[in-house]
């Protein structure tokens, strides 16, 4: 039996690029476009009449903006949301992480014209993300309000002495970082590794979200540079993140299963070269990255945390994890924030 076509409405402000990106996506006969929409007002009124499988979505629009237009969608009749944005200004890819805070599954960059260089890698990509996303039927934001599933002590944490906070993630993840993070002190007793997929072109636009989202200090990792406590280093794009005798050791190793930066690559350096004091969280995502080396992790003694599946965008990953035995606890968002942060407060009281 044939399968039918993805249905895409496309929301561009832009004339041209409206034509160009149907004429991009028109090209695969998995997908169809259905709808074109030149401003959100226009794109909320289509959807009270038509449901499409998917929506590209622009940052800028006139009148009801793609953040405003992106909170509606999410409110009245959500669909996945792909931010389709120009990746070459910060301040733009920064407005593309605020429409994934309020819904969005992933931000890819726009193809602009046909006579660049990328303009056929950002139109693969264009296309395969759509692809993956319309996959995700079900669209859902975690409540704030959420607690830790089992009774999970922070003193039994402390005991650990955690020195590195290890994360990866893929769809969906960006929100979930935010949050779990965003209440931890500038001085937390601990360093912080991230590895999120993200699409080349947007990594300056998630580090300048999160240092206005967050207490901590967030930057690029640096090959070589020690590891500072209060710090989340996020992997540079097209390199694998690792640790050695303390320190940032990047890679241009190979991708793994199809990522570079992976998130396997970097548990298993934590895995392989300090694994005591580590705890390691796998939040939601497609594939199963980082699953292996998680189960690698916990049994070198870390303490492993995979994000559960009523939070999660995408439970690929974690429940990856959780299948192999790979997690020493199942957790909310919100019992992961309320940990990490009791953490600190202990270290305080013990210090004082």
């Amino acid at each position: 039996m044939k399968v039918p076509p993805i249905r895409v409405m496309i929301v561009e402000d832009s004339l041209a690029a409206q034509k160009l990106l149907v004429r991009i996506l028109s090209q695969d006969d998995q997908i169809e476009v259905v709808a074109v929409a030149s401003s959100g007002e226009e794109a909320l009124a289509q959807l009270t009449h038509i449901s499409p499988d998917l929506i590209t979505m622009d940052v800028h629009l006139p009148g009801i903006d793609g953040l405003a237009a992106t909170r509606q969608i999410m409110e009245t009749k959500p669909v996945p949301v792909i931010v389709v944005s120009t990746s070459c200004l910060v301040e733009d890819v920064e407005r593309a992480y605020q429409l994934i805070e309020a819904g969005a599954l992933a931000a890819v960059a726009k193809p602009i014209s046909i006579g660049k260089d990328d303009f056929q890698a950002n139109s693969a990509r264009l296309i395969q993300t759509i692809k993956d996303m319309a996959a995700v039927k079900v669209v859902k934001r975690w409540p704030r309000a959420n607690k830790i599933d089992q009774p999970v002590k922070a003193g039994d944490f402390l005991n650990n002495q955690i020195k590195i906070i290890a994360i990866g993630a893929s769809t969906g993840g960006p929100p979930v970082i935010e949050a779990i993070l965003k209440d931890l002190p500038a001085d937390y007793p601990a360093s912080i590794l991230l590895v999120q997929h993200i699409a080349p072109g947007f990594l300056a636009g998630m580090v300048e979200w999160l240092k206005h989202s967050l207490k901590l200090q967030v930057k690029v990792a640096q090959d070589g540079e020690k590891l500072q406590n209060g710090t989340v280093y996020l992997s540079p794009e097209d390199k694998h993140l690792g640790v050695s005798q303390g320190c940032i050791a990047l890679s241009d190793e190979p991708p793994e299963q199809g990522h570079r930066p992976a998130v396997s690559f970097l548990f298993q350096s934590l895995a392989d070269n300090q694994p005591a004091g580590c705890l390691a969280l796998l939040l939601t995502g497609m594939g199963k990255d980082g699953a292996a080396a998680l189960l690698a992790l916990k049994q070198k003694g870390a303490i492993t945390i995979a994000q559960d599946k009523e939070s999660s965008v995408v439970h690929g990953m974690p429940g990856a994890a959780i299948d192999i035995g790979g997690a020493c606890h199942i957790m909310k968002p919100g019992g992961i924030a309320a940990l990490l942060s009791s953490l600190s407060k202990l270290r305080v009281r013990e210090c004082s």
